[in-house]
């Protein structure tokens, strides 16, 4: 029995770290298990994906215009995380938005307000996920590209904390998860999903595959430069990441005729 809740520790860690399910964590996380549920993760995304992608098309179903479809699936991924990833992405922008070293950028992302950069960039992302989804609500047969991306989001937290990329500060999120993804297993969700991604749009093969490389290739542009910036990961770099990717994926998988 103790041998099976140690197996179950990572994704039941994930479960309750990612979404609001009433799923107990483990009683002792240590960077193990902190490990495992990054690995575990994209079950997290997996699950909040189709959710979105039951929300979106069933309320154009019973007859909402897709944007207010789009909205509403937004806020309920928003509340799903009880908005941890948003809060991320905001206090990441603010970070990287302020002057000073890697210390006054850590200090202004603990501080508890939101700066014109992080209200820009959440304004940004919204509105690019809910322009993306009102399109995707109106070409049910491409339905995939909402699971797809919310799944990629979560995938996007294990190379941040692969190998090589130190915590940014000794405590917290990023202390327990840094440098604990193996390289290959940081890389190779993306290949999978890229692999997997065309049957997300059928009628255009290429699209989605390139969704998720391209955001694979933000993900990674992000990871080095708030390691060069910030001196290594955070918890809030990962929401940023989560976001990030999600929005790379929705907006490039929307484009196309309607």
């Amino acid at each position: 029995m103790a041998e099976a809740g140690t197996r179950l520790a990572g994704p039941r860690l994930a479960l309750s770290w990612l979404t609001v399910l009433p799923v107990r964590g483990p009683d002792a996380v240590d960077r193990s298990v902190a490990g495992a549920a990054i690995r575990w993760a994209p079950l997290a995304g997996l699950l909040l994906g189709a959710v979105a992608t039951v929300v979106l098309y069933g309320l154009v179903a019973v007859g909402a215009p897709t944007a207010v479809a789009g909205l509403l699936t937004v806020a309920v991924l928003g509340m799903g995380t009880r908005g941890m990833h948003l809060d991320g992405l905001a206090d990441t922008a603010d970070g990287l938005g302020c002057y000073g070293p890697a210390p006054r950028a850590l200090a202004v992302m603990r501080d508890g307000g939101a700066g014109p950069f992080a209200v820009v960039t959440l304004v940004l992302s919204i509105g690019l996920q809910v322009a993306a989804l009102a399109r995707l609500a109106a070409r049910p047969s491409d339905w995939p590209v909402v699971l797809l991306a919310v799944l990629a989001g979560r995938c996007a937290f294990a190379w941040c904390c692969r190998r090589g990329v130190p915590a940014a500060r000794p405590e917290g999120l990023g202390a327990l998860v840094a440098g604990t993804q193996h390289p290959v297993v940081s890389a190779l969700p993306w290949l999978l999903l890229a692999a997997a991604a065309a049957a997300a749009t059928p009628h255009r093969p290429w699209q989605a595959p390139l969704a998720v490389l391209l955001a694979g290739a933000l993900v990674a542009a992000l990871s080095a430069h708030t390691t060069r910036r910030f001196g290594g990961v955070t918890g809030d770099v990962l929401g940023a990441a989560a976001e990030l990717t999600t929005t790379a994926v929705l907006v490039v998988g929307s484009f196309g005729p309607g």
